[in-house]
């Protein structure tokens, strides 16, 4: 069992974590600042450390310093994301912006754990002969698609050709991105994975490329940004086609010259970077409509691997689904779950939406409501696949829907939640920003992101590729 600290100050945010942490079979424990942690813990007996970046005191940041050999996820707001850089340059494995929600948290955990050598903490296949670094390791599948991706992950893992992962959401393209790194040169260096898609507009350029101090209001000091702090190693860029145009004429010029220019800044750095990138949405049809610029889509696809979904890989869906089972059982401390007859037979006819992610939460569900060691259909609850899914409730101002001022009469009152949220964006898109859209409904923009996946609405870009930044 993977033994996790949790450094916060705010007891609110510090308990609902060690809940959460415990509930999924973790083992969790809490400090207050890290004077308390590093009082009542030997802070290398953990597998992980979460702090906040501002803790009274020292900053979370020291936790990189005092337990090098331990993970150290940071936790931060929107209003101090930038500091995060700064942490990931420092050794942080990653971090996650407030507010999130319960979801998107243990996403983070597992990931982090995943790349631990801990055996009960990494997704390895039933057959448990593949290596640490090989892609099935990290991704099941028996299937004659997965294994055609294996073996394109095998080849050219080792190069530092840039790999353009497509696939539906849930399907790995993370996973993936994982393997291609861990079996290259740059495996001891650094995987930085960001969602262009969580990333506030106004703010992803900064992110991506660093900024000069004065660079634009509230530029205070200069930043180094994520390219330039996965130097030497990999950088992941999930849903690349939600990249906005100034940053794609960007991150062209990283591409081509293997140099970044910091914002505000009229001298170029020399990055030594291998890309990686991952998509839902057809890039190419994307150049045809001015979304995404077609030289920066030829960069990118180089070697293209695409990720089947899972209702795709009819002869992996019963075993992905018993490994799960074993894997959750496990952590909740108890490995005697088995599916029903019916459950397995609703396993397999089901069409998975949400594919691999999908099934691990559906899965996690049924165990905790499990009364006994039988999975049956009703706790797996497939059956309402069209339905709207419950919103998670996050921990500290968590994604919940909120009446958009002065929209109420547009809605119709007979609309479901998943209805009102399509009337609402396609009625605003084009006179609203993403962030705009993302206030007015009461979640984050993350969230906006995924439904707009989810129910097949696409994104109005704002400009034209090639247009200039401006701050």
């Amino acid at each position: 069992m993977s033994r996790i600290l949790i450094v916060e100050d705010e007891a609110v945010i510090r308990s609902a974590l060690e809940k959460l942490l415990t509930h999924n079979g973790y083992e969790a424990e809490g400090a207050d600042s890290i004077a308390d942690a590093t009082a009542r813990f030997d802070l290398n007996h953990f597998q992980l450390i979460i702090t906040d970046l501002r803790l009274p005191g020292e900053p979370g940041t020291d936790l990189i310093h005092r337990a090098p050999d331990v993970p150290v996820l940071i936790m931060t707001s929107y209003a101090s994301l930038r500091s995060a850089v700064d942490a990931m340059k420092l050794g942080a494995v990653d971090y996650i912006a407030k507010p999130f929600d319960h979801g998107e948290m243990l996403e983070c955990v597992g990931r982090i754990l995943a790349q631990q050598p801990e055996p009960e903490s990494t997704p390895g296949p039933e057959k448990g002969n593949g290596s640490n670094t090989d892609p099935s390791h990290f991704m099941y599948g028996d299937c004659p698609a997965m294994q055609r991706v294996f073996h394109l992950l095998r080849k050219v893992a080792p190069t530092d050709t840039t790999v353009l992962i497509i696939g539906e959401s849930g399907t790995g393209k993370e996973l993936a991105a994982q393997a291609l790194h861990n079996l290259n040169r740059r495996a001891p260096w650094k995987l930085i994975s960001v969602n262009c898609a969580a990333i506030p507009e106004a703010l992803i350029e900064s992110e991506l490329f660093g900024h000069e101090k004065g660079a634009f209001t509230g530029a205070v000091s200069a930043r180094t940004g994520l390219i330039e702090a996965a130097d030497g190693g990999t950088l992941f860029l999930d849903e690349i086609g939600e990249l906005p145009a100034e940053a794609q004429a960007r991150l062209l010029r990283v591409l081509q010259e293997g140099e970044i220019r910091r914002v505000g800044s009229t001298q170029s750095r020399k990055v030594d970077v291998r890309m990686v990138a991952a998509t839902h949405r057809n890039l190419k049809a994307m150049t045809r409509t001015g979304e995404f610029r077609e030289d920066l889509f030829y960069r990118l696809n180089v070697m293209q691997i695409r990720l089947p979904p899972l209702r795709d890989r009819e002869d992996d869906i019963l075993g992905l689904a018993k490994r799960f089972l074993e894997q959750i059982g496990g952590r909740m401390t108890h490995r005697g779950y088995t599916f029903s007859p019916e459950a397995m037979q609703l396993i397999k006819r089901y069409r998975w939406p949400g594919n691999v992610r999908e099934m691990e939460n559906a899965i996690e569900r049924a165990v905790i409501l499990a009364d006994g060691e039988v999975i049956t259909p009703e706790l797996l609850d497939l059956d309402a696949e069209d339905e709207e899914p419950a919103i998670s409730t996050g921990l500290v101002g968590a994604d919940q829907p909120a009446e958009p001022h002065g929209r109420e009469e547009d809605a119709p009152s007979d609309l479901s939640l998943e209805d009102y949220f399509q009337h609402f964006v396609l009625e605003n898109q084009d006179r609203m920003s993403e962030t705009e859209l993302a206030q007015k409904l009461g979640i984050s923009r993350k969230s906006l992101w995924e439904r707009r996946q989810r129910l097949g609405i696409p994104r109005k870009k704002s400009g034209a590729p090639g247009s200039s930044a401006s701050h």
